[in-house]
């Protein structure tokens, strides 16, 4: 197999010299290269979101009730606005896979991205903005609905930022720079827990704002992380060399209509499966607080292990897009099967561990009251649940973005949205309604509605790299 990148050996799938290596083994050392300072953004990202809800949970519970309902209006904006960002990475590993070096076609990309960031925020930044009277039509208590609409319109001016930044650390990623993400999370961490503690608090002379205070730290974040990026790529000179805002403002059509032909159904992917999960969560409120209870640690703890094979997934678009763009099935398919094995060996393992370790695991967000020994006990149950579908989680997230590496992404969309609600909302319902099985059967549905979209993501990928379609 020939070179993908000259000046990224550890980003570029070579052919074993004189048999001293595996092209197996090669490929899984540079998946693991890239991958590692990947997966350890996205829990940097999760600790983030855990210092504002630390932070509110202490100044006051109806502002943590607030942003809570306030952020599933943020978070479809958000995902719906990811998608074309997300599709940034795989068309620069393409074109890099193609022709090293193609400084212009990659800038088009990067720059086409930035477009696309700003034009999609002007269409989802209007829905945040009308937080407050969705929630009420949606008959949530006004005085929630208030908070959360104000805390909505504020972070609305730093969604364009946040998206940005991922578009940014999609394009360094691409480059073999996955580093450069993970500096700016690590300091955005720092930056959102010192900017949350002075304006909710009111120390250092602010004054104490609240939930506006954390809307104020969160929107700031999002501009400081993206400032950061720039000043990082600024000071690189493999990515600097790019000249990213060279005539930034000259559109370039056919890249601008790519990002949007593959960014869109990736952003709907996204949202079909964050939507069934949010919805279950509304079911399972049905249940009372110590079901929802349970049920929050149980998916907190599943989101924690998720995280990892959510990076390798991200690796693995740009292992899979370089060896595509060279119009190498062989190398793609190797790429995408070696991301499937690593991904599913570490979701199995911590399948085993949860399912063995479940008390423990839930005993460590709460005390030792009677009510919290209720709690634990049945999110030690949901969570034996959790370990079941661990490896299916793991195979459909990485074989959604293996397949995102080879430009595949509007089937994705399909089989996303009938793997979870035309197979996982029915069958959780049917469990938890029909069967009167309740917070156990929503799980036992997770169960099933994952093992379908693990089945058809792989099934898919396997089957476009075995007849040889591979997009260039």
């Amino acid at each position: 197999m020939t070179d993908l990148i000259d000046k990224s050996a550890a980003l570029s799938p070579r052919r074993a010299v004189g048999g001293r290596a595996s092209p197996w083994l090669t490929e899984a050392r540079a998946l693991l290269t890239l991958s590692t300072p990947l997966v350890l953004t996205q829990l940097a990202q999760m600790a983030i979101g855990t210092t504002d809800l630390v932070l509110l949970g202490r100044y006051s519970q109806t502002a943590l009730a607030s942003v809570a309902i306030g952020s599933t209006v943020y978070w479809f904006a958000w995902l719906l606005g990811g998608g074309p960002a997300s599709a940034v990475s795989p068309m620069i590993a393409h074109i890099l896979g193609e022709r090293a070096g193609n400084r212009g076609g990659v800038r088009a990309s990067l720059r086409m991205g930035l477009w696309a960031v700003g034009i999609v925020s002007l269409v989802v930044m209007p829905i945040m903005w009308s937080a407050k009277p969705i929630l009420l039509a949606l008959h949530q208590q006004p005085e929630l609905a208030d908070g959360a609409g104000k805390f909505v319109t504020i972070v609305s001016i730093g969604l364009p930022f946040s998206l940005s930044t991922m578009v940014l650390s999609g394009f360094a990623t691409a480059l073999g720079h996955p580093r450069s993400g993970l500096w700016v999370s690590l300091a955005t961490i720092v930056f959102n827990a010192l900017a949350g503690w002075t304006l909710i608090y009111g120390h250092f002379g602010a004054p104490r704002l609240g939930i506006v205070g954390s809307g104020m730290a969160t929107c700031g974040s999002a501009v400081f992380g993206f400032l950061m990026m720039l000043a990082i790529i600024h000071r690189n000179p493999d990515l600097r060399v790019y000249r990213m805002f060279r005539r930034f403002a000259r559109p370039v059509h056919v890249k601008l209509a790519e990002v949007f032909r593959l960014g869109l159904p990736i952003g709907v992917t996204t949202l079909f499966e964050a939507m069934l999960f949010n919805a279950m969560t509304l079911l399972m409120g049905t249940y009372g607080a110590t079901a929802l209870a349970a049920h929050q640690i149980a998916m907190n703890a599943a989101s924690i292990t998720f995280m990892v094979p959510l990076g390798i997934g991200m690796a693995s678009t740009v292992r899979v897009g370089l060896a595509a763009g060279a119009g190498d099935r062989v190398g793609a398919r190797r790429a995408g099967m070696v991301a499937l094995g690593v991904g599913g060996v570490f979701m199995a393992s911590s399948g085993v561990l949860m399912a063995v370790f479940g008390s423990t695991v839930a005993s460590l967000y709460l005390g030792k009251g009677a009510h919290d020994a209720a709690v634990i006990a049945m999110a030690a149950l949901f969570l034996r649940y959790a370990a079941a579908f661990q490896l299916f989680d793991g195979l459909q997230v990485v074989g959604a973005r293996v397949l995102r590496g080879l430009k595949d992404a509007r089937v994705p969309m399909i089989l996303a949205g009938a793997s979870y609600w035309l197979v996982g909302a029915p069958v959780c319902i049917f469990l938890a309604v029909g069967l009167n099985l309740r917070g156990e059967g929503i799980w036992l549905g997770f169960v099933v509605c994952l093992a379908v979209a693990a089945f058809l993501m792989c099934a898919r990928f396997l089957r476009l790299t075995r007849l040889g379609r591979v997009k260039r």
